[in-house]
């Protein structure tokens, strides 16, 4: 049973839920635990290092994973870019979403223009390593 760990700060979509379960085999999703989840998604701009922000989300997912495991990463590229790395030294399969951007716009009775911008999930990516 191939589990998805969530590192992001977003809701799955029924669309990526899919996906999980029928692309990477992955029965069972494991959303990080709320005091984690505001830890990810608020590593403050100002440090010089992410590590110790990053430290406990990836001793959660050391602690319940084993090689094979899907994680999903997104969100502040030092901490990703950590995360990434320890998934791939660990075994794990890091994966990111992709989306299609379209931009909506309906003209207004008084010829103003509203726009409206709209993500759709086309597929998760794994993310990969360049050997030299």
């Amino acid at each position: 049973m191939r589990r998805a760990f969530l590192l992001f700060s977003h809701h799955l979509t029924p669309a990526q839920e899919k996906e999980l379960a029928e692309e990477w085999n992955a029965s069972v999703l494991r959303p990080m635990p709320e005091a984690l989840k505001m830890l990810w998604g608020n590593v403050p701009p100002e440090t010089l290092s992410v590590r110790e922000w990053v430290h406990p989300v990836l001793a959660w997912v050391g602690s319940e994973a084993v090689p094979g495991d899907v994680m999903l990463v997104q969100g502040d590229y030092g901490a990703t870019f950590l995360a990434v790395s320890w998934a791939l030294s660990n075994g794990l399969v890091p994966v990111y979403a992709t989306t299609e951007r379209l931009l909506e716009e309906t003209v207004q009775p008084d010829g103003s223009v509203v726009q409206q911008r709209v993500f759709r999930h086309v597929r998760f990516r794994r993310y990969e390593f360049h050997a030299s």
